[in-house]
């Protein structure tokens, strides 16, 4: 058979691997393959995993890491627009001509061993980095962690950014089940950084089991702060242990949110914990919080009404999503275009933020796991959302509906899933200028 010839014509391909592959969880067949690829790289590697949170993490790791003159190579999942935004180098997308080549050489190396699109697509991002001198690579976890095609890269330090119940198909259904999945990015005598103040026994304990050299936040680190300005603190052991560091005076990051700050303070530490090999002044840290972005992200856009884009899919996500909309001031009315997959707990979402929402346009989204508008329409009612609830075949019909309906001083909450959140942006052709990510 003849291979594509362009990135479209890749893409199209590992779908229909993959929708006649699902998902296996497991490292064999991705590291027989990265094993025949043979790609090497000198660079620090940071892999960060979690439930939520991952990609403020790695944008804010990839934004003062180059404020501090490093070259980046970045890899996260999945994408809004373009599949190109997976994957960059110095903070600029990845020329599509190189992830073909990319693709094909993976496709080469493969022979006949089965690869999902996920798993295809890591090892290509991988080999891309090789063929550079890059001083890091930030890695995003797709799925869990322990059995996720990016645990074949053994990490020189691990963030597990939250631990809460998503994917349970296939990581379990319980958060001490979760939480071990997570910390299986963790390494023997390495540093790790868990960003979630309560996290699960089982991530301690497969730590300690591990000897990794864990930090935990409000443990072992955290921050404080005021309405102008924050401050971080460390205690330069863990557990709870040795000398306290302090950095105050810092700026709030550019992104958008309450929850920025247990973050902020997981990159701190984890940038510390290397300090040795990848040293960075308190001047690139803040210049790169300042200037981070990240589309979809509690993402404002300027104009009335007021628009907020987040890709919130999971309880987790919707209440920090609440609490966010919570804090943005008085609007008279908030309509929530919404759009989710049926192995989402949809009810568990909505029970967040129903009562942040006035009007609810309910969307159709495409594929074996989208939901109708209509089966959204009565997960909603078994959360105990009622009034103005209408369905639509599209977000981007939804969305126009609301923008239409919406008074000027009201606002318009995108959420429940990155293909919401896209199928908006594409529609109105806005991605917002200056992002790392490349927009």
């Amino acid at each position: 058979m003849a291979l594509p010839e362009d990135l479209d014509g890749w893409l199209k391909l590992l779908e229909e691997r993959h929708a006649a592959e699902p998902i296996q969880l497991g490292l064999e067949r991705v590291a027989s393959v990265h094993a025949a690829l043979g790609g090497v790289s000198e660079a620090v590697v940071i892999t960060v995993g979690g439930t939520n949170g991952k990609g403020s993490v790695c944008a804010m790791l990839e934004a003062i890491l180059i404020a501090a003159g490093y070259s980046t190579g970045v890899y996260t999942s999945p994408h809004l627009l373009r599949y190109s935004e997976r994957v960059r180098i110095d903070g600029r997308e990845i020329d599509a001509g190189a992830m073909v080549e990319a693709l094909r050489a993976v496709e080469r190396a493969r022979a006949d061993v089965p690869l999902t699109y996920f798993e295809h697509g890591t090892l290509a991002a991988w080999q891309l980095f090789c063929r550079q001198r890059l001083d890091v690579v930030i890695l995003e976890v797709g799925l869990g962690g322990r059995l996720d095609a990016v645990n074949v890269i053994d990490p020189d330090c691990a963030i597990v950014t939250s631990v809460a119940m998503d994917h349970m198909d296939y990581l379990g259904t319980t958060r001490e089940q979760i939480g071990f999945e997570k910390a299986g990015i963790f390494r023997a005598g390495r540093p790790a950084v868990c960003g979630d103040p309560h996290p699960p026994a089982s991530l301690l304990k497969h730590a300690a089991e591990l000897d990794a050299r864990l930090w935990v936040s409000g443990r072992d680190f955290g921050f404080g702060g005021d309405r102008q300005q924050w401050g971080y603190w460390r205690y330069e052991h863990a557990p709870a242990a040795g000398a306290l560091v302090r950095r105050g005076g810092l700026a709030y990051p550019a992104l958008r949110g309450a929850n920025q700050l247990l973050n902020a303070s997981a990159v701190m530490t984890a940038l510390d914990l290397l300090r040795t090999r990848i040293p960075v002044s308190m001047q690139a840290v803040r210049q790169g919080f300042m200037l981070v972005e990240l589309p979809g992200r509690f993402q404002v856009r300027a104009g009335k009404p007021a628009v907020i884009l987040d890709v919130a899919h999971n309880p987790q996500a919707a209440g920090v999503l609440a609490e966010n909309l919570s804090n943005m001031g008085f609007f008279p009315e908030t309509w929530a275009v919404l759009g989710m997959y049926a192995d989402k707990d949809v009810e568990g979402v909505a029970a967040r933020v129903r009562d942040r929402v006035d009007h609810w346009m309910l969307a159709t989204l495409p594929g074996v796991r989208g939901l109708t508008a209509a089966a959204l329409h009565e997960r909603l009612r078994n959360a105990g959302v009622s009034g103005d609830v209408r369905c639509f075949d599209s977000p981007a019909q939804a969305f126009a509906v609301a923008h239409q309906s919406a008074g000027e001083g009201d606002r318009i909450v995108v959420f429940g899933s990155f293909m919401t959140v896209a199928d908006v942006l594409a529609a109105t052709g806005v991605v917002e200028a200056g992002s790392t990510r490349g927009g």
